[in-house]
Formats: C-alpha cells, sequence, structure tokens
C-alpha cells in the first residue's frame, strides 16, 4: 500500500486556522517522534537507546508488541520513519514533509509505504482502505495537538530552552 496525503496548515483566506511558523509545526513533528506518547494514548512506551547526528532509533511497546524503527530528520523540512522487517512485521516508512508551495501558505504531506508489491495490495484492497483511514485520522490527530500546544505556547523556542 503506497498512501499519501496533504494537511492544510496555514492558509491566509481562511481565518479560522490559527497561523503557525515553520519553525513551531518543525518541534511538533520533532517532539511527536520523540515523545510520542503525547501524541498516541495507546502506546504503553517509547524508548530512545540510538542517537546519531540526524537520526535516532527507538523501540515503542503497544502491550505485547515492540516496534523498533529508526527516525531521520532533516531539519525544517522531513521526518522520516523507517521500520525494518521484525518478526510478523514487514518492512514500512512514513515520510513526514512540510511543504511551502506558496508564500503564507503550508502543509504537512504525509506518505505511507507498506512494503508490499501491487499484487499484495490487491489482496489487501479492503483492509488497506480501513488502514487509509486509520492513518489519517491519527494524522489529523497529530496536526491537531501540535496546534493545541503551539496555542499554549509550548513550541515557542524559549519553552524548549
Amino acid at each position: 500500500m503506497k498512501f499519501e496525503h496533504l494537511i492544510e496548515i496555514n492558509d491566509p483566506l481562511n481565518p479560522l486556522i490559527d497561523t503557525l511558523t515553520r519553525e513551531q509545526l518543525w518541534r511538533g513533528l520533532v517532539l511527536c517522534a520523540e515523545s510520542p506518547k503525547l501524541f498516541v494514548p495507546h502506546l504503553d512506551e517509547c524508548t530512545i537507546d540510538e542517537r546519531e547526528s540526524g537520526s535516532f532509533r527507538r523501540s515503542r511497546r503497544f502491550g505485547e508488541l515492540v516496534v523498533v524503527d529508526r527516525v531521520l530528520l532533516t531539519p525544517l523540512q522531513e521526518v522520516r520513519y523507517e521500520v525494518p522487517e521484525q518478526g510478523e512485521i514487514a518492512a514500512s516508512s512514513l515520510t513526514v514533509t512540510i511543504e511551502t508551495p506558496a508564500e503564507h501558505t503550508m502543509f504537512v504531506r504525509f506518505k505511507y509505504d507498506d512494503g508490499h508489491d501491487a499484487e499484495t495490495d490487491k489482496v489487501n484492497a479492503m483492509y488497506d482502505e480501513y488502514k487509509k483511514s486509520a492513518y489519517q485520522e491519527a494524522d489529523i490527530d497529530t496536526i491537531r495537538i501540535v496546534r493545541e500546544m503551539a496555542g499554549a505556547g509550548r513550541l515557542d523556542a524559549s519553552y524548549l530552552n
């Protein structure tokens, strides 16, 4: 399954959307990667056990299921999650990209790849539709939480330092 969608962050023509700076959005996306329990209520535990320049490895525990992944950071542009094959989990990835197609507009693109080939995608079509919907709802929740944190001043540089 290959799936992507956009969430609008800033639109100068929509006064109902609070404007975020690229820096606030970036800090929120990094916080989501480093402290996912703030964003995923059913996550039991997340530990970061290996940091390198621009990336880190983490283990997330959901009950008995443990998922290890690597997070790669391209500052102010992209957060990429790479899940290697492990046990019954296939290799997969999620790329979260900040896009500014025009002045004063900003979007976040969420791009999923579950690593399956086209034949497997055909077999799993109905299940994949459910996954797409769940991913999209989770991404909307993530941006909602980022907005709430920004509104409370929790993503300002002075708050984080």
